[in-house]
């Protein structure tokens, strides 16, 4: 796709995909709920505040847009990968100032949202996608494509269950043309690494990599460099003890920014969050947030999903603190997320309110909470095997 087509035809291409949002007449008087189709096909409802944020954010990503243009005609097209010599500099030297001044743009920059023209190819080349498919021939995946075709596995048949209730009604995606392209990828990757196979919440997070990669083979590295680089190991494996661990250290998270009341009420955070750490909030967020999410997710790690997680509740916080029944908490946080229409408003608390996390910290809380993790899950197998023994 990039190799064919100009600058300025992508970035008309991008300018076109940005449609304004123009509810009714009736509807702007109401100040009735309304549907509409956002930039990745989905249908959204909200009211026409929601639709005033949304354009203001298509504007917002019109001026981001102009900004990664404008770089890529200055410095070239993989600026964020190649840092440029200054002339008398020494060789060491130029490249290491480059390459400094080259992260903090690009930190920033991705933060604050990459085009969504852009994003095929900047996830593919940021993400370590790009360096993993180069280790294999080039005919890898349409290989084992066609190696796998006609055979059943108990991963291929979950993945046939879940294929119609992975975003139903999406104008692509609930087609079989969609589901086709939506199997090859799962059932690939379920022959790729057996240790997972499948899990339910990677149909969400692959059809979602379809819609953004645009190709069958570049959603399936990222989706590969996801499950092996960018995320904690054993999240989608048959006991789910990585997700337990990144549930168990979101609690410890959550515990120091509003603890006794949550605490009070016997609130259990898997609740919310397992769904999040499994779909990487592409079900719990709307689309465009959900990707601005993961702009983040590839340049800066597994981390980004505590910061996010936090935010969401940081955000409620005094009306959380209002609330009497777990059932009032969890509406308070699903509503909040499936109205978070800004990203901006998001990832300003995420990364700017929340405090630092680095990588090294959330790695010690992770050796700390497996081994209460591994004994639990233990402790529930032996109690399931008992069961069984005992039914017979």
């Amino acid at each position: 796709m990039y190799g064919t087509q100009s600058k300025r035809d992508l970035a008309l291409e991008f300018q076109s995909q940005i449609p304004i949002l123009r509810p009714s007449i009736h509807a702007r008087r109401a100040n009735l709920t309304v549907k509409f189709q956002d930039l990745y096909g989905f249908t959204v409802e909200g009211n026409v505040d929601d639709v005033n944020v949304l354009n203001e954010v298509r504007e917002k990503v019109r001026q981001q847009g102009r900004v990664w243009w404008a770089l890529e005609a200055s410095k070239g097209a993989n600026w964020y990968l190649q840092p440029s010599i200054s002339e008398g500099q020494s060789l060491k030297a130029s490249l290491k100032l480059s390459a400094m001044a080259n992260a903090i743009t690009l930190k920033r920059l991705i933060r604050k949202g990459i085009p969504p023209v852009l994003r095929p190819k900047v996830w593919f080349s940021l993400s370590g996608a790009a360096k993993k498919k180069s280790t294999v021939p080039e005919s890898y995946y349409n290989d084992l494509s066609k190696a796998v075709e006609g055979k059943v596995t108990p991963a291929t048949r979950q993945i046939d269950h879940d294929l119609p209730r992975t975003f139903p009604g999406h104008p692509w995606l609930d087609t079989p043309e969609g589901h086709a392209a939506l199997r090859r990828v799962l059932v690939g990757y379920s022959f790729r690494d057996s240790d997972v196979g499948y899990c339910q919440g990677l149909n969400y997070v692959a059809a979602l990599l379809l819609l953004v990669m645009k190709t069958e083979e570049d959603a399936f590295w990222m989706l590969a460099v996801l499950l092996e680089n960018v995320l904690v190991n054993d999240c989608y494996t048959t006991n789910l003890s990585g997700c337990h661990v990144e549930q168990r250290v979101f609690k410890d998270l959550l515990a120091k920014k509003m603890a006794s009341h949550l605490e009070a009420l016997d609130f259990d955070v898997s609740l919310v969050a397992t769904e999040w750490f499994l779909c990487l909030f592409s079900k719990s967020l709307p689309s465009e947030t959900t990707l601005r999410v993961w702009d983040v997710l590839f340049y800066e790690g597994a981390k980004v999903l505590f910061h996010v997680a936090l935010a969401i509740f940081m955000m409620k916080e005094e009306q959380l603190l209002l609330t009497h029944h777990v059932g009032d908490v969890i509406n308070i946080v699903q509503r909040t997320s499936h109205h978070l229409f800004d990203p901006d408003e998001l990832l300003t608390v995420a990364f700017d309110k929340i405090g630092s996390m680095t990588t090294n910290t959330i790695s010690k809380q992770r050796k700390k909470q497996e081994p209460a993790v591994m004994a639990e899950l233990d402790q529930r197998f032996r109690r399931l095997n008992s069961i069984k023994v005992d039914d017979k």
